[in-house]
C-alpha cells in the first residue's frame, strides 16, 4: 500500500494544476433502463426564466390578438353575438392556461416554443421514457407554483391586511426561488412528476445511419427471433448510441446485446459494425411489421 501512496503523491506532484479547470455542477449522469449512459447537462436557472417569459409572452400574444378580433366583430356586427364572443374568450383563456405546456410537452420534442428558443426540453429522472401522466402532474402543479399567486397578488387590495400580503409574497418567493435552492434546479412540479429540464442543442442530424454504417453485405445475419429481441424504444437509444459513439459505450451495449440475442462474435468482430448491422437490421424488422399494422413499442411489447 505505502509503494501506492507515494505513487499517487509523485503523480499528483508532477500533474499542473488549472485554475481555470472547474467541475460542471450541471452534467449528470443518466443510465437508461437499457444500460446506456446518455450524458445530459440541466438547463439553468436563467434559461429556464427566460423559456417561461417566452411562453407567457406568446399565451399574452394570443390573448391580446383574440381581444383585437373580437373588437373588430363587434364593430363590423354592431354589437351583436357578444355572448358569443365573450364564451369563445374564455375558451381561449382556459385552454392557454390549461393545456399550453401540456400539449406542447406532449410533442415528440418535450418542449414548449420557449423551452425550443432556449435549448432546453423536458426529460424523465428516470433515463425511461417521459410518460403522459408525467408531463400532466408537472403540469398540475403551476397551477399552485404560478397561477394562483400571482392571482392572489393581482387581486389583493387596500382591504386586504399587510400580514395577508406578505403572506402572499413568500408563497410566490418559496415557489419562483425553489428550483435555486436544490441541485438539480428541480420546481416542486419536477420533483412530484419524476422530471428534470435537460440542454438539448439543436444539432444538425447526421445523414442516415443504416446508409452511413453499413458493414459489408453478409457478413452479419440475425434470425427473426433474434431482431424481435426489441422495440421502437431500444432503436432509438441504439441510433443515439452510434451517432455519439464513445467507444465505452459502444462496446458495453454491444455485449449486452450479444448477451441478448445469444449472439456468438467472431474473431476480430468489431463492436460498431456490429452494432450498425443490428441497428440497421432491427430497423428493417420494425419497419415491415409496421406496415402490417403492428408497432412493437419496446422489449416487453408482448404485440
Amino acid at each position: 500500500m505505502k509503494p501506492a501512496t507515494k505513487t499517487a503523491k509523485a503523480a499528483a506532484a508532477t500533474t499542473p494544476y488549472d485554475p481555470g479547470a472547474r467541475e460542471d455542477t450541471r452534467a449528470r449522469s443518466l443510465v437508461t433502463p437499457e444500460g446506456v449512459d446518455l450524458k445530459l447537462r440541466l438547463g439553468d436557472a436563467g434559461e429556464r426564466a427566460a423559456a417561461l417569459f417566452i411562453d407567457l409572452a406568446i399565451m399574452l400574444g394570443v390573448l391580446i390578438a383574440f381581444f383585437l378580433l373580437a373588437v373588430l366583430t363587434m364593430v363590423g356586427t354592431k354589437g351583436k353575438g357578444w355572448e358569443l364572443v365573450g364564451t369563445l374568450g374564455l375558451l381561449v383563456f382556459f385552454i392557454l392556461r390549461n393545456l399550453y405546456f401540456v400539449l406542447f410537452e406532449l410533442t415528440p420534442g418535450a418542449a414548449t416554443p420557449g423551452k425550443r428558443a432556449m435549448g432546453v426540453r423536458v426529460a424523465a429522472r428516470n433515463g425511461g421514457r417521459l410518460t403522459a401522466d408525467a408531463i400532466f402532474a408537472r403540469n398540475a402543479m403551476r397551477e399552485i407554483e404560478l397561477y394562483l399567486p400571482l392571482s392572489f397578488l393581482a387581486s389583493s387590495g387596500d382591504k386586504v391586511s399587510a400580514w395577508i400580503n406578505l403572506a402572499g409574497l413568500v408563497w410566490c418567493l418559496v415557489f419562483v426561488l425553489f428550483p435555486l435552492f436544490n441541485r438539480d434546479r428541480l420546481r416542486v412540479g419536477d420533483m412530484v412528476a419524476g422530471t428534470w429540464v435537460v440542454k438539448a442543442p439543436t444539432r444538425k442530424l447526421a445523414p442516415d445511419l443504416v446508409e452511413t454504417s453499413r458493414p459489408p453485405v453478409g457478413r452479419f445475419k440475425f434470425t427473426q427471433a433474434q431482431l424481435d429481441a426489441y422495440g421502437v424504444k431500444e432503436l432509438h437509444v441504439l441510433e443515439d448510441v452510434l451517432r455519439r459513439y464513445e467507444s465505452k459505450t459502444i462496446a458495453l451495449v454491444a455485449a449486452r446485446i450479444r448477451l441478448k440475442i445469444g449472439w456468438q462474435a467472431a474473431p476480430y468482430e468489431s463492436d460498431g459494425d456490429f452494432l450498425a448491422a443490428y441497428y440497421a437490421a432491427l430497423r428493417g424488422r420494425l419497419e415491415s411489421r409496421l406496415l402490417l399494422g403492428k408497432r412493437r413499442k419496446d422489449k416487453h411489447d408482448k404485440s
